[in-house]
């Protein structure tokens, strides 16, 4: 039996919370074309007879600039330290340059094996592959590198055989049913997350955060009550979250509902507010609040 964790590590979009959704088979962590998307390190666990990979999904490294994104930093930087294997995401659509280069070496020199799936190659010509995998042997980079498209499911199986490889002999380290170790009460929060981040453009996102107030299932019936805050940074912010006599809101709540229906397998009762607190990605105690631990 093997049984091991993989650190799934990346730029911001480079496609590490799809990959790792399509090779669990179940939707762990939220996913949009935005940075931040990942805030959290979330496992996703995949079970198969004879192993059990642990994928340590970990938010995008980009600079910092509040933080909430040096307490991300700091979840990307530790995960790298407490796994048997990092699977570096690089967005091949996107193609190779300096900084992916950079941050290779840098985890390459960390002292984990490493090896690179090279992503979204369903969206990017063909012929340029060749030409991208040069950049990287042309400064040194030796390691692994796997092309790979998630949404076309090209190329998983040689990428599972090839983590198999740095994956020790040892106990599974979650039961045979748990595939994530977030409770359904975060990935209701994550689910509410994901819908602001696909329907609002620029920079709203970034600066929201979901609090839940209250997630109870009730007695009688196939119904739980879910009522949770929207916290923006700016007045203009939550007017915009909001919409004209609350449509937009009510669009992204709707979505929201399905998806937390179709998580729990239950009726939704959900009710959002829309609440303004200034600078909370640069507060710790607010941060903490929200849930992101004290940065250390």
């Amino acid at each position: 039996m093997k049984s091991g964790i993989v650190a799934v590590i990346g730029k911001a979009n480079a496609g590490k919370s799809t990959l790792i959704n399509v090779l669990v088979g179940e939707k762990i962590s939220i996913v949009s074309p935005k940075p931040q998307t990942t805030r959290d390190r979330i496992l996703g666990i995949l079970n198969k007879d004879g192993y059990q990979i642990v994928f340590s999904d970990t938010p995008g490294i980009y600079k910092s600039m509040t933080k909430l994104s040096d307490y991300m930093k700091v979840q990307t930087e530790q995960t790298a330290r407490e796994v048997e294997l990092i699977l570096f995401v690089l967005d091949g659509h996107e193609g190779v340059n300096d900084s992916d280069v950079s941050l290779i070496q840098k985890y390459t020199t960390a002292g984990v094996p490493l090896i690179i799936a090279f992503t979204k190659i369903d969206i990017m010509e063909k012929e340029k592959l060749p030409f991208e995998f040069a950049k990287l042997r042309d400064a040194g980079i030796e390691n692994e590198i796997i092309p790979v498209s998630a949404r076309k499911n090209k190329n998983l199986k040689d990428l599972l055989d090839e983590i198999l490889k740095y994956i020790p002999e040892g106990e599974k380290l979650f039961p045979d049913d748990v595939i994530s170790d977030k409770s359904e009460r975060f990935m209701i929060a994550e689910i509410m997350r994901e819908k602001i981040l696909l329907k609002y453009d620029k920079e709203i996102p970034h600066g929201i955060a979901v609090v839940i107030n209250e997630f109870k299932k009730r007695e009688t019936g196939n119904l739980y009550d879910v009522n949770l805050d929207i916290i923006c940074e700016k007045d203009n912010h939550k007017a915009i979250l909001i919409g004209k006599q609350g449509a937009a809101l009510k669009e992204a709540a709707s979505f929201a509902r399905r998806d937390m229906e179709k998580l729990l397998g239950a009726k939704v009762f959900l009710t959002t507010y829309v609440k303004v607190k200034e600078g909370w990605r640069d507060k710790e105690g607010l941060l903490r609040e929200y849930g992101y631990e004290k940065i250390k």
